[in-house]
């Protein structure tokens, strides 16, 4: 019996850092991977990180250009739609992976559920902000299977009617990175993105699409406080959202002295600047779940990730509460906390290897019921 094929659709740096670790493990099982290549990953100004996702050992990989800047979201779906429909008519995996809420991962979706192609969704049943919970609850009602990252998680993945036979709770993915070495020092980290700070915090800032009127005054409202700190910045870039341009404009004016500003990062080397950093600030999903984990004091800024997570070490307000922003920055900078497990303990890998070797899993219905 030839052995099963696993395509793992990638849109993002963030959904390669938690798609890699499943990848990697179900390759080393001896299933053959593929990735199917698109959205931010094939853009210039946001570091061309295909190239990061073909490092990928002895992998075949198919990239699909689904953008330009300043597409509409809706116009990006059904473009990756149609690519994707016509990528799978030619190469039909047994099992098509996807991540989370992006508009690549819908597409991909929607497809699978189309053409009865088995689908795996990874870390559904998260509430946040914006359009993307609905499409990521849009994500569940679509695929076959689910691997959820917390008991809360699986909850709502039932309550949307899901089979409990199809969901599974292995923990976070990136959170395996996290928990091993990264492989690299800090130094060398500080020399390949040239980071000249020995003292430092990671500030993200992504846009929120149901507040694109207002983004560019909360980025400047935020990055107001943290030059106003005193204190040095590394700054990655934000996604490609609508109202991206406005937090760009802010992200400009900073000192670069004090600021440096990153397109994208390896994850590795990421997890490595993470696990030294004095603090986390922004919306970045990082600040409410890896963060967390490493024990590192996190700002979670605006309704971006609003009710998604809840822990000692992170502290959330607006953009515009100054006064709590700069309080953070005073009484939380270098602080450690007590490792927070809530998300799982960096072995979402192995739960996921030993989850699709069984031979129950290839065996559910390709027709789903609502299950009562």
């Amino acid at each position: 019996m030839s052995a099963k094929k696993l395509l793992f659709v990638t849109g993002t740096r963030a959904d390669f850092g938690k798609l890699e670790p499943l990848a990697l493990a179900a390759q080393q099982a001896g299933f053959v991977v593929s990735f199917f290549i698109t959205g931010m990953h094939m853009m210039r100004r946001y570091g061309e990180t295909r190239l990061e996702v073909k490092r990928f050992p002895g992998a075949e990989f198919f990239e699909f250009v689904n953008q330009r800047e300043g597409d509409a979201q809706d116009f990006i779906l059904s473009k990756t739609i149609l690519g994707f429909s016509d990528f799978v008519h030619e190469h039909r995996p047994d099992l098509v992976v996807i991540h989370g809420d992006r508009v690549e991962a819908l597409a991909a979706s929607i497809v699978c559920a189309m053409k009865y192609i088995p689908s795996a969704h990874i870390e559904g049943g998260e509430v946040s902000g914006t359009i993307d919970e609905s499409i990521r609850h849009c994500n569940t009602k679509l695929c076959a299977a689910h691997f959820v990252s917390s008991e809360n998680a699986r909850q709502r993945v039932l309550a949307l009617g899901e089979s409990p036979e199809s969901v599974y709770n292995i923990g976070s993915p990136e959170l395996d990175t996290h928990a091993r070495p990264s492989g690299v020092t800090l130094a060398q980290v500080k020399e390949r993105y040239a980071i000249p700070f020995d003292d430092y915090g990671i500030a993200i800032f992504h846009p929120v699409t149901s507040e694109a009127d207002t983004i560019g005054t909360q980025a400047r409202s935020l990055f107001e406080r943290l030059e106003t700190s005193g204190r040095h910045f590394v700054v990655i870039a934000p996604n490609n959202d609508p109202g991206t341009e406005d937090i760009f404009a802010v992200l400009d004016t900073l000192p670069k002295e004090r600021f440096r500003q990153i397109p994208s990062m390896r994850f590795n080397y990421f997890s490595e600047l993470m696990k030294n950093a004095a603090v986390m600030v922004g919306n970045s999903s990082a600040g409410v779940r890896e963060a967390p984990f490493l024990g590192i004091p996190s700002l979670d800024v605006g309704t971006r990730q609003y009710n998604r997570s809840t822990g000692h070490s992170i502290d959330q307000c607006s953009a515009f509460d100054t006064a709590s922003i700069d309080e953070f920055l005073q009484s939380r900078w270098s602080h450690r906390f007590a490792s927070d497990r809530s998300f799982g303990r960096g072995d979402a890998a192995e739960r996921f290897v030993i989850t699709i070797q069984a031979g129950e899993f290839w065996s559910r219905p390709t027709q789903k019921i609502f299950a009562q």
